[in-house]
């Protein structure tokens, strides 16, 4: 009894703390500073250790001024703890702030002369230099140490520190250096490089980055340039020149093919179908002979059967293709990983041929065979979308419903729960919609999110409370004739709403939505002018920057128009700089400007 006693009042204790320590974060967060400099105290009295309570109280008596606390309390937790030496540092940088250089400069001589007696204190008496923005100081640190000690990796943290300063070309050398004596490092150094990589292949950074590369490779020969290079030009979506890398890596050293396959993936998402094909087809000759894993081959022949049908339009030429997917599937029938197989074969047969119901008997054999719950729901999913698509709403339902129960908390299950909400939209029960939008706002995953957050707004923007709703239904029964592919159909029943609601505020909606499918019916001019329109006359709405953003590309892919093209990418650059497509109309409007590469 005594013990479960104890036990119960550690547990009251330690939630107690936690919420101290909430509270006094907060009020640091807030600047009330003495508020938390009363919680932060007894916090560090019960925690001598926690090197974060200690930094924030300290932080909090500067920022009032009290520094005689601030030494004090230094003082004592060097006491305390003799072996952090890094707080000579911190008395050093306490009476800097009250601007007794000469008394700070003695701490920080003295903390330096710590490192000549003991490199390995570096990287403490490093880091808190830097902490508190006494970048020279800690270089030196660093420098100090490396003349002792050849062998220690500081280049990470110099290199930090000298993006901090500004001095890119420096940093990009230290961490070449870094992977020049241990290739193990290639992940670190791609992570903190892409702080200062774009997709802009425009950007100084990157030609900065290339040109070292580039320097490197003549010089020094090595792999690791060329994996950097290949790495460099797939952030700036140069998968052409990525590829020409990876084959070169891999006929000096034949060997692990997913990079070529990534940049098959990747260039095909961004329809530059000509490298996608190169990379699938290399893949497919260089990995045919890997019989432990079939995936990635199998997963090419697919790509470039995606590939081969886009080139196609009549649909007898289609029914050839068909016969492809069949023979894929069997070929690669006695293996278990052919999911994404089968669902590529069910969207050719419904969207490509029409054949919507053989698509879905397909896809039902397919579940039978399956263990995996996560797969049953994936396929089911497949089938309740080919539902919608085929007009059976209540069976797609049904559907998305029973994924959410049998894969509770998921996120394949609130992916069901949006399309519930969509499929009720499409239906015009548009309070049903919102109830359901209403959980996945707050969704795990962020696509969702914005998806449900999209949908509820385009709802409740356009619903009347006081009518029928009829102009919100035309719209959605629109968008499900576009889902449909049905786009001549969902141009007409747009136009019922351009006209009869003339004025209303669903127009720029109505707008926006029948410029895409114009666009995929190819009719360039008739798009151009929807977006023009909702530009002119609706110069407030929230679709103007993705309006813009549009025009821009169809301007510069369809039209042949560049000087057009260059107008809407900078006006997206000076009138919408938090626009999600900032980076990309910069990066469009430097090339159409003719800026060098």
């Amino acid at each position: 009894m005594k013990g479960i006693f104890v036990v119960i009042l550690l547990f009251l204790t330690l939630q107690s703390s936690a919420q101290s320590a909430e509270l006094a974060n907060s009020y640091y967060r807030k600047g009330e500073y003495e508020k938390a400099i009363l919680l932060y105290k007894p916090l560090l009295e019960t925690n001598p250790i926690r090197q974060d309570y200690f930094k924030n109280l300290l932080t909090c008596y500067q920022q009032i001024e009290s520094f005689s606390e601030a030494q004090a309390l230094i003082q004592d937790q060097l006491i305390r703890f003799p072996e952090q030496v890094y707080l000579y540092v911190e008395l050093g940088y306490n009476h800097q702030l009250m601007e007794e250089v000469d008394k700070a400069a003695e701490y920080y001589d003295r903390a330096i002369e710590i490192v000549r007696m003991n490199p390995n204190y570096a990287f403490m008496i490093g880091r808190s230099f830097s902490q508190n923005h006494l970048l020279d100081e800690a270089l030196e640190t660093y420098a100090v140490a490396k003349e002792l000690n050849p062998k220690l990796n500081t280049e990470i943290s110099e290199a930090k520190i000298y993006g901090e300063k500004g001095d890119l070309e420096k940093m990009f050398s230290l961490f070449l250096d870094l992977i020049d004596k241990n290739e193990n490092y290639f992940s670190t150094v791609q992570r903190y490089s892409a702080n200062f990589i774009t997709n802009d292949n425009t950007d100084p950074n990157n030609i900065l980055f290339r040109n070292l590369l580039l320097k490197r490779a003549q010089s020094n020969p090595k792999d690791a340039w060329n994996i950097l290079l290949s790495w460099l030009f797939m952030q700036q979506e140069d998968y052409k020149k990525a590829l020409v890398q990876e084959k070169s890596l891999y006929r000096r050293n034949p060997g692990n093919l997913s990079r070529v396959a990534e940049i098959g993936y990747l260039s095909f998402e961004s329809e530059d179908f000509d490298t996608s094909r190169e990379a699938f087809r290399f893949l497919v000759e260089n990995g045919e002979n890997n019989v432990l894993d079939v995936q990635p081959v199998m997963l090419a022949e697919l790509y470039l059967l995606k590939i081969e049908n886009l080139n196609l339009e009549k649909k007898n030429e289609k029914i050839l293709i068909e016969a492809k997917f069949e023979e894929l599937l069997k070929k690669y029938s006695i293996y278990s990983e052919t999911l994404e197989l089968h669902l590529s074969y069910a969207d050719f047969l419904t969207f490509d041929l029409g054949k919507a119901e053989k698509a879905i008997e397909h896809l039902e054999s397919v579940v039978i065979s399956l263990e995996s719950p996560f797969n049953k729901g994936i396929i089911q999913m497949k089938i309740a979308d080919i539902m919608v698509f085929n007009d059976q709403f209540n069976q797609a339902l049904i559907l998305y419903t029973q994924i959410q129960y049998d894969l509770k908390n998921s996120e394949l299950a609130q992916e069901a729960r949006f399309k519930v909400a969509r499929t009720s939209y499409f239906k015009g029960d548009f309070q049903w919609a919102q109830n359901q939008l209403k959980v996945l706002k707050s969704s795990t995953s962020q696509l969702i999110a914005n998806d449900a957050l999209e949908l509820s707004l385009k709802i409740s923007n356009n619903i009347d409370k006081d009518s029928l709703n009829d102009g919100l239904k035309l719209f959605a029964k629109a968008e499900l004739l576009g889902f449909q592919q049905k786009y001549r159909q969902a141009v007409d029943t747009l136009n019922i709403v351009l006209t009869e609601y003339k004025g209303r505020q669903i127009e720029d909606d109505a707008l926006y939505e029948q410029a895409i499918y114009f666009e995929a019916l190819k009719e360039y001019q008739e798009a151009e002018k929807n977006l023009i329109s909702l530009l002119d006359f609706h110069p407030e709405s929230l679709l103007t920057d993705d309006c813009l953003y549009k025009l821009g590309i169809l301007y510069r892919d369809q039209l042949k128009n560049n000087e057009k093209a260059k107008e809407m990418f900078e006006r997206i650059i000076f009138e919408f700089p938090s626009s999600i497509y900032l980076v990309d109309a910069r990066a469009a409007f430097r090339q159409l400007r003719g800026d060098n590469i």
